[in-house]
């Protein structure tokens, strides 16, 4: 059994990223230097009474974020609420130390999300959550029992746009004590709670692309598939992307699997930008 004795955060990172006082023990070097290399990567807190520009008529390929008006803020809020969404990455150390991501297989019994899909815990925004860390803790708590005194929140990264059109704002939170985790499933929602390594969604091992076609324009949809003992799971699609994306950013390097093709953030990304070729 490894000793963990406490590391003190720096009082300067603490009252910069908030870190709670005595979070990380011996072993956990790496989750203090993610939290400290994160910490300047948080936007600030979300005003939810700003002004979100959206358009359910996609009229042309390059007007898809076309601005709305809006009447009042009420009606501001409201329409901001239902086009936002948060998940949760929440990040652990493994046995030999390594870095893992917490993800869900969806109940097989769900209507509103593709049934059996892997995900990261998160869901909408709801009317009491004061910003996307509080969406997706709540999120998580909902679906695992994953309680938020557990996680530390260190950042948030760029919102991705989902194929409806939903804005998805990944928070990444680290899990110091995850032998304090204790999993409750909402059956409803979780038929399966597993753990992968973050790294691997930089390397060509277990990955694989297909050519798709969204509003006549090609892109290349990223799957992993991955095996363990509660069984084989394919992670893909939104989920993949943001876990990519992730990994490219705690470890600083690009995946090893890039190609011509931009992936579907890429291809928004380009159309908003009016710059696809």
């Amino acid at each position: 059994m490894i000793n963990r004795a406490c590391i003190t955060v720096p009082s300067t990172c603490m009252e910069n990223a908030g870190f709670k006082k005595g979070m990380f023990c011996g072993s956990q070097l790496t989750l203090q230097k993610i939290a400290e290399q994160l910490q300047f990567l948080t936007p600030p807190r979300v005003n939810t009474m700003e002004v979100e520009h959206f358009d359910d008529n996609i009229g042309s390929k390059l007007e898809i974020m076309e601005s709305v008006a809006v009447e009042n803020d009420e009606f501001c809020l409201e329409n901001w609420r239902k086009k936002r969404a948060a998940v949760l990455i929440c990040l652990f150390e493994g046995n030999e130390r390594e870095l893992r991501v917490i993800l869900t297989k969806r109940s097989m019994k769900l209507s509103s999300h593709p049934a059996g899909d892997v995900a990261l815990p998160g869901g909408k925004m709801e009317e009491g959550d004061v910003d996307d860390s509080a969406t997706a803790l709540r999120e998580a708590m909902e679906e695992i029992g994953l309680d938020p005194h557990l996680v530390q929140v260190v950042a948030n990264l760029e919102p991705f746009i989902s194929q409806h059109q939903l804005k998805v704002v990944p928070v990444v939170g680290l899990l110091a004590r995850v032998e304090d985790f204790k999993p409750v499933l909402n059956t409803d929602e979780v038929d399966t709670l597993f753990d992968v390594p973050l790294e691997m969604f930089l390397k060509e091992e277990n990955h694989r692309w297909e050519e798709k076609e969204w509003m006549g324009w090609n892109y290349c949809l990223h799957l992993f598939d991955f095996e363990s003992e509660k069984g084989v799971f394919l992670i893909w699609g939104l989920t993949a992307s943001i876990l990519i994306e992730t990994a490219s950013v705690i470890y600083q390097r690009s995946p090893s699997f890039e190609h011509h093709l931009r992936d579907f953030q890429q291809l928004q990304k380009a159309l908003n930008n009016n710059s696809i070729a």
